[in-house]
């Protein structure tokens, strides 16, 4: 009897435990009802982000307070306007979000943890002190319905903050050296495809590169422009993806986005194709990164059209109509003479 009243009272005990409630709030939600994080959710709102972070994910989000915010305006000595104006504004907040839901106990030492952006972030711990780069994790696992929320105290501030340019075209548009190649790509319309997100790595040739391939075809720039495989000539400059100088390595094959058309590498100094030298290399865009080249990459695809066969002579030139009328001459002789052999043999 003892043994079963003890049994009851366990389980009346067990059931007046008090039960964790279920989030019922997304990141977003749960970060606004916080009020700790409302520079965060203010910037979440200006980069456009906000219906991405309340979708079904799961995310994770290393969330920088309104503290770390303040810290990080003082450090470059900017307003919080001027932040939120920052073009890479969006680029910073995405550095801060993983792709998946990643709690306090999934972290390890010296974990490499790939934020969406694409630029990775390190975890340190020591104890019970957990670090993301160079900030603390100050309060770790706040559930929401869809992904995790772990609090810092310092603002993460990716490699990408800290590039020039947005887009490989903006690259080309900033020097007058690729006049040129910026013509082409937008007679070719691949100037809005090499504004996307990318990346691409763009091997870009400078005017004097195209002057010489123009006197080497004997052709003007606006032959060029107008020619039907410009976009061949052009796609063969692109390779998909974020090659720099040092990912490079001697033999290296790369396929162009003119299909089946790739490009080899040698080193010493970067050549391509064996005769095609990389002069400066490492202009990296938000999208991608250029490379500059001496030499236009002609690809095996890529044909003088039919109007680029020689003319005939000129027949207003008086030498030139004596020797049509010779050839005419000596060609109807030759027929008169034909003609009379298949008669003889006929009889």
């Amino acid at each position: 009897m003892k043994k079963i009243i003890g049994l009851i009272l366990a389980l009346l005990l067990v059931t007046m435990l008090p039960v964790a409630a279920a989030p019922d709030k997304d990141i977003v939600e749960t970060a606004i009802d916080d009020g700790r994080f409302t520079v965060l959710v203010e910037a979440l709102q200006v980069a456009d982000l906000v219906d991405t972070l309340q979708g079904a994910g799961p995310f994770t989000v290393f969330a920088p307070t309104d503290d770390a915010f303040l810290a990080l305006l003082s450090d470059l000595g900017i307003s919080k306007a001027e932040l939120l104006a920052n073009k890479r504004l969006t680029q910073v907040l995405l550095y801060h979000v993983l792709g998946s839901d990643v709690k306090s106990t999934d972290l390890t030492d010296g974990m490499m943890a790939e934020t969406v952006l694409g630029e990775k972030v390190e975890v340190s711990i020591s104890g019970t002190d957990v670090m993301i780069n160079e900030s603390n994790v100050i309060i770790a696992d706040i559930a929401t319905t869809n992904g995790t929320i772990h609090a810092i105290d310092k603002v993460l501030v990716p490699a990408a903050f800290s590039i020039e340019f947005d887009t490989v075209v903006d690259v080309a548009l900033s020097d007058d050296n690729f006049s040129i190649l910026v013509q082409a790509l937008t007679k070719a319309d691949l100037v809005s495809t090499l504004q996307g997100d990318g990346p691409f790595t763009v091997f870009a040739p400078t005017n004097a590169a195209f002057e010489t391939l123009l006197a080497s075809l004997n052709i003007t720039a606006a032959q060029l422009l107008d020619h039907p495989d410009l976009t061949k000539v052009l796609l063969y400059h692109v390779v998909s993806g974020k090659v720099m100088s040092t990912d490079i390595t001697d033999g290296l094959v790369a396929e162009t986005l003119n299909a089946g058309q790739n490009l080899t590498f040698t080193l010493g100094s970067v050549m391509i194709n064996g005769d095609v030298k990389v002069t400066t290399a490492d202009f990296e865009a938000l999208n991608g990164v250029v490379h500059v080249i001496d030499t236009v990459l002609v690809p095996a695809n890529f044909a003088l059209d039919s109007t680029e066969v020689e003319e005939l002579p000129n027949t207003n030139d008086a030498v030139n109509a004596g020797w049509a009328f010779l050839v005419l001459t000596l060609g109807a002789g030759l027929v008169i003479i034909s003609k009379s052999k298949v008669a003889k043999a006929s009889n």
